[in-house]
């Protein structure tokens, strides 16, 4: 009993230190890059326009890190009453939602119904979240209940779809893009953006 105990004790430091070993090659995945930042002041302009231009989803910046894109966005959506029937899918780029502020009911599921692909043209497609679906509904969907604070995760493939909204609701979006399907944007696309969108208000 105590030979095998030992055993199993030597099999185990071997098994531990093989890994440690073997993290010591482990390279960093996006070699001497940069952080980014993007102010509190910066995501408030993007709000402000997504408010008063009535844009539901702005791309505030799309960077390489590496083996990823990752891409950041502001979303408004203003009071919605009756279910549109607009469920979205992204095929590639996984979505994460931190409501800032309001509330509202988003409805999810994997199986689309009556699905049809965005074209290639898309504004979405194109600039911020790639290749996809709209569809009619989801089968066996879930609804779930956002309010300021929450944190949601709408994996590549999900359908979803707001389908009730009391007054308003905004959200930050990381999105995760391992495939790199969305163009890049750095802060001073973002800068060029915003002077541009704010000579419209």
């Amino acid at each position: 009993m105590k030979k095998n105990i030992g055993i199993l004790l030597l099999l185990s430091i071997v098994f531990i230190f093989g890994r440690l070993s073997a993290q010591e090659d482990v390279q960093p995945s996006c070699d001497l890059c940069s952080a980014d930042y993007v102010s509190a002041e910066e995501i408030e302009r993007y709000a402000q326009i997504g408010r008063e231009l009535r844009i539901t989803d702005q791309q505030v910046r799309s960077l390489d890190i590496g083996r990823s894109n990752v891409q950041v966005a502001v979303a408004h959506r203003g009071q919605l009453t009756e279910r549109a029937g607009r469920v979205a899918e992204h095929d590639l780029v996984t979505e994460v939602y931190y409501v800032l502020s309001g509330s509202g009911t988003v409805l999810t599921g994997p199986e689309l119904v009556n699905s049809v692909r965005r074209p290639a043209d898309n504004r979405a497609v194109m600039t911020l979240n790639g290749p996809g679906h709209n569809a009619a509904d989801v089968r066996n969907g879930v609804s779930h209940e956002l309010k300021a604070g929450d944190v949601f995760v709408i994996p590549a493939g999900t359908g979803h779809e707001f389908t009730r909204i009391p007054d308003h609701i905004s959200y930050l979006m990381v999105r995760l893009d391992p495939d790199k399907v969305v163009p890049l944007m750095n802060g001073q696309q973002s800068e060029a953006y915003l002077a541009e969108q704010f000579n419209l208000l």
